[in-house]
């Protein structure tokens, strides 16, 4: 409160919508100010890095032609990656981290807009910025120009690594822009959110929906075949592959992303000058007059709070499991007789068969994801304190174990349900594609089940944060995305193995298809428990807030 109250203008006699914006700007970036230029750093160097990686597996152009001409003949790895548009290290570089990078600065983009909207709005910081002279637009003009500068920095880096190491100028600006304009793109669809939702919880789940929605219509124009789809352009995703960087840049395209911000920023502005400050457009409704029996009890409080997010990662991960799923019987036509296609697929998914290395790469994908939907659930427990709700449901006789108790219940339990529908729809999806449904649902389910020690090892860290350093909960976030990406970029950037071993989904067989053996599961099980066990010790030692 200090520091708000701090960066507040001082009074003038004049005071217009925009007023204390630049106040708030400075307000925002300095919070921002590691967040920022982590997140930028960290994935321009990933995208740099690529050039390199690819030169060193794919050294003349006849390999890398015939790599172009593998990932386009086949329907699985266009929705996987997209096409190539061009066979040279740039192509191939544009190819493989266009459709990640735009996914990642749309959720670098909407996590920051959310924070200084609707995440200001429900902790009340709101309501005492606003009592200063400050503009009904200033809140979200600064948090809009927060990730602007966020993006465009991105895009710099990007665009300024690939240049200086030695890849065409023209291509690495085109390929900054994509990716930097997506993340512009969803900052405005998340500007849209915060005005539509009661809590910042909600109106990121929104915001990361039209995110999986623009995936999964991108994925599905590009395995429709190698030509741009309606579905693909009706995604900003697929925006940025076909920008082309290194394949005849389409400038055309360029404009869509500014243009489309606007028509969301505007939007959330009309939305923003119809509502009161805290209030939303799909306020809660209100409850019965009575609370029925599901909702006595810590656990029960916790299932309320807990079940909305968990299904909806539910559906969203059958929809993903079907999707791949459908698209697994054509990864074994994929590489013919390239060895090289087929060593990079199989680092990535295991050293069996390509079908099976393509389903091991997904249930893989899958885990991994999974993990943010634990940590979200373990974090619930810090909203909570942070938002002032924890203290009177512990002055009754509830202790904080028990209150811990029932929101880390969905935490773990909710992983295995997820993961249990992404690998019942992704084993069904692959089994009716292959006219063998009994004999690939089994084997598919297991891996993606293999796949919870995992995750619940993350899910541990997530519970020893909030117990002993409650404020360093954004460490969660570093720590899950960090892992996923190590698992999604790791194998391509050829990383040692003592890098890739930080992650425990590396400590896990490759199913299906691999062997297994009990000791990583039992030894992350036991990790997990520990972990947790650590964070619950110090969240009864310690003060709450």
């Amino acid at each position: 409160m200090t520091a708000v109250a701090a960066a507040l203008p001082a009074p003038a006699a004049r005071a217009g919508h925009l007023a204390g914006t630049g106040a708030l700007l400075r307000l925002a970036l300095r919070r921002d100010r590691v967040l920022i230029p982590a997140w930028a750093l960290a994935l321009g160097l990933v995208v740099t890095a690529m050039g390199p990686s690819f030169e060193a597996v794919y050294g003349t152009a006849a390999e890398r032609a015939r790599l172009a001409a593998s990932m386009n003949a086949n329907g699985s790895m266009r929705a996987l990656y997209g096409p190539v548009f061009g066979d040279s290290l740039g192509g191939l570089v544009a190819w493989r981290m266009a459709g990640l990078g735009a996914v990642l600065a749309a959720v670098m983009s909407l996590l920051i807009v959310v924070r200084h909207t609707r995440e200001e709005e429900e902790t009340g910081r709101q309501e005492l910025v606003s009592a200063g002279v400050v503009g009904r637009r200033a809140p979200l003009t600064a948090a809009l120009l927060t990730a602007l500068a966020a993006d465009a920095g991105l895009a710099v880096v990007i665009a300024g690594g690939l240049a200086a190491s030695g890849l065409p100028g023209a291509g690495s600006l085109a390929l900054g822009t994509a990716i930097g304009g997506t993340g512009l793109v969803f900052a405005g669809l998340a500007a849209v959110a915060a005005q539509l939702t009661e809590s910042a919880r909600l109106a990121r789940g929104l915001t990361g929906a039209a995110l999986g929605l623009a995936f999964a219509l991108r994925a599905a124009g590009d395995a429709a075949g190698p030509a741009a789809s309606p579905l693909t352009w009706a995604s900003p995703i697929g925006w940025a592959e076909n920008l082309r960087p290194y394949a005849g840049e389409r400038w055309w395209a360029a404009p869509l992303f500014p243009a489309a911000a606007a028509l969301a920023a505007g939007a959330s502005y009309a939305l923003a000058a119809r509502r009161d400050v805290g209030m939303s457009f799909l306020p809660a409704r209100p409850g019965p007059p009575r609370a029925p029996r599901s909702l006595s009890g810590a656990f029960g409080l916790a299932r309320r709070l807990q079940r909305a997010t968990l299904l909806g990662w539910t559906l969203g991960f059958l929809c993903a499991g079907a999707l791949f799923g459908r698209l697994a019987e054509g990864a074994a036509d994929l590489v013919g007789g390239n060895r090289q296609t087929r060593e990079i697929v199989e680092r990535m998914g295991g050293q069996q068969g390509l079908t099976d290395a393509f389903l091991a790469t997904m249930t893989g994908l899958l885990g991994m994801v999974a993990a943010l939907y634990a940590a979200g659930a373990v974090l619930r427990l810090r909203g909570e304190e942070t938002g002032g709700r924890a203290e009177p449901v512990l002055a009754c006789a509830v202790g904080r174990l028990r209150w811990a108790a029932g929101h880390l219940a969905f935490a773990y339990g909710g992983t295995v349900v997820i993961l249990a529908s992404g690998g019942l729809a992704l084993g069904a999806g692959y089994g009716l594609a292959a006219h063998d449904l009994g004999g690939a649902l089994g084997p598919v389910l297991a891996a993606a089940l293999g796949q919870v020690p995992a995750v619940w090892t993350l899910t541990g860290l997530a519970v020893l944060v909030v117990g002993l350093a409650p404020r360093a909960t954004g460490a969660v976030w570093a720590l899950t995305g960090g892992c996923l990406a190590l698992g999604w970029i790791g194998p391509a950037l050829r990383l040692p193995a003592w890098a890739m071993d930080l992650s425990p989904y590396s400590h896990l067989p490759k199913l299906p298809g691999g062997e297994a053996t009990a000791a990583p599961f039992v030894w992350l099980t036991a990790l997990s428990a520990v972990l947790a066990l650590g964070g619950l010790a110090g969240l009864r030692r310690r003060d709450l807030g």
